[in-house]
């Protein structure tokens, strides 16, 4: 039903059908409609909503009349009824009958005698019929001069069909005027990420350049010192063996004098008596026993072999130090959100309230049955699992004595005693008694670490079988599963310890990674 904006004060008119409240309702949001037409605005619709300001409500409100501004509706209608001139029939010729019907699409009004053929005739019973009105043109759309028989939520007045026409015309326009916009900035954006992406591979060139060139050096200062060290040595051999042979040499000429004085000996005819005077003669000269020196061309090959050996390990100490600090930050940029998974926790645990920390409570605590919860091994899995690519996350481990990191399969046994092996389907790195650190593969390995971690990094190649630890603060590369296969989704995982009275009470915290501070400057992306 309309009627006339200028007759009507605008505090009592209903934005739906433009006319004095009937049975007035209030939405939760604080505006008024005529419960009619709130209830067919809600028809055909599984969202209610308020027409007015658009607000959605969760559920349908209980409209009930507001009775005190249908008290004020009456007052007003009385008023303006004593005021108000009647309608009368276009088509009566002599007495005009009151008109009961104003007809929208044939702009006239209508007695009950000459609206008969609207009920009858079926192409003018199509025909949009009102309440009588005087101002009938305030209903017909003066740009289509068609009846305003519907209303537009947004713009809040009542339209014609070919303004919905329009406007979705409009709508549509605007539409694919937004979608190539939206494209043309998406073009800009991949053309600047191609920019900063040459940037950063012209960087991380150079970085690498830079980083082989000082490991050719390395290996250049090595071969330098090893053949420096090889002339020396060879120096010295030849001295040593000019020395010998000059000693040598010194006694064969000793020995020929002496075997010279025999010879004349031997020919006198008292030879037997210069041999008593000469006593000496008969004894064997003061010589070195050259049995025991040896003249073995190999005789410096073990000390050489282990010169080499440590020349080998400062040149293996200086590569891992160097791919270490570039292999985390290449590994941090897969860094992902984890949180703890409270289905999953042992009851002895206790979660933070963000899910980030984690530590042992000495109280078993009362949670629900759960077929994923640790019923006996004091851990717990993070929400998050993987199947394929790359993930990377941290975890502080400060001022604990105990603790387990690594990941599991969803596939593990969670009930009773478990077997941290990677056949067993877990990948960890432990500690035990304050510094004892160990990868548990098969067999275990126990690791000899010079400084103890504050923050462990945790990184999983899925398609690489590949699982690393870092110590986060000196960047050294602590352990690495190589060469494993992967069938199921992979979940981090987390043992605090036990609390130790005390001397383990550290929670275990999962840290934020701040993946572009950490952008890499040597390693190149990986793909």
């Amino acid at each position: 039903m309309l009627s006339s904006s200028g007759a009507l004060n605008e505090e009592l008119q209903c934005s739906i059908c433009l006319d004095v409240f009937s049975d007035p309702v209030t939405t939760p949001c604080g505006h008024n409609f005529c419960r009619t037409c709130l209830i067919k605005c809600w028809t055909n619709t599984h969202i209610c909503f308020c027409p007015f300001c658009n607000e959605i409500f969760s559920r349908r409100p209980d409209l009930k009349i507001n009775t005190k501004l249908k008290e004020v509706v009456q007052h007003f209608n009385e008023k303006l009824n004593l005021g108000r001139s009647e309608v009368f029939c276009d088509f009566c010729d002599e007495r005009k009958q009151k008109a009961v019907k104003s007809c929208l699409t044939c702009q006239s009004s209508y007695c009950e005698t000459h609206l008969e053929p609207h009920h009858r005739v079926p192409r003018l019973k199509k025909h949009k019929l009102i309440n009588a009105v005087e101002n009938l043109e305030d209903y017909i759309c003066r740009k289509h001069e068609r009846p305003l028989d519907l209303f537009c939520r947004d713009d809040q007045t009542c339209v014609c069909l070919s303004c919905t026409e329009g406007n979705q015309l409009l709508q549509t326009q605007t539409d694919v005027q937004q979608m190539i916009q939206n494209r043309m900035k998406k073009i800009q954006e991949i053309q600047l990420s191609v920019e900063e992406r040459k940037g950063n591979t012209d960087k991380e060139k150079s970085a690498s350049v830079g980083l082989f060139t000082d490991l050719i050096r390395s290996i250049e200062r090595c071969q330098s010192e090893l053949l420096k060290m090889m002339e020396e040595q060879q120096k010295a051999a030849e001295k040593q063996a000019e020395d010998l042979i000059k000693e040598l040499q010194q006694e064969i000429t000793d020995l020929k004098k002496r075997n010279t004085e025999l010879e004349q000996i031997s020919h006198t005819d008292d030879h037997l008596h210069l041999l008593q005077m000469f006593s000496s003669l008969c004894s064997h000269p003061h010589t070195k026993n050259w049995t025991e020196i040896s003249t073995d061309s190999n005789m410096d090959v073990l000390p050489m072999k282990r010169v080499l050996i440590q020349l080998k390990k400062t040149l293996d100490r200086s590569l891992n130090e160097k791919l270490s600090q570039s292999g985390l930050k290449c590994v941090q940029k897969f860094a992902v959100d984890v949180t703890l998974d409270p289905d999953t926790v042992n009851p002895y645990l206790i979660l933070s309230d963000d899910g980030k920390q984690v530590s042992h409570g000495d109280i078993e605590q009362d949670v629900p049955e759960n077929p994923k919860r640790f019923d006996v091994f004091s851990c717990v899995l993070a929400k998050q699992g993987f199947s394929s690519g790359r993930f990377y996350y941290e975890v502080q481990v400060k001022g604990k004595t105990r603790w387990d990191l690594g990941v599991a399969r969803e596939s593990i046994n969670r009930k009773g005693e478990i077997t941290l092996t990677p056949e067993d389907g877990y990948w960890t790195l432990i500690l035990r008694n304050e510094n004892q650190y160990k990868a548990c593969d098969n067999p275990s390995l126990s690791l000899s670490l010079k400084v103890k971690p504050e923050q462990v990094g945790v990184f999983v190649d899925y398609e690489e079988g590949l699982v690393s630890f870092y110590d986060v603060e000196s960047s050294f590369h602590i352990y690495s599963f190589t060469g494993q296969t992967f069938t199921d989704k992979l979940y981090p995982y987390f043992s605090p310890g036990h609390n130790d009275k005390g001397k383990n009470s550290n929670p275990l915290t999962i840290l934020p990674v701040n993946k572009y501070i950490l952008c890499p400057e040597i390693c190149p992306e990986l793909p």
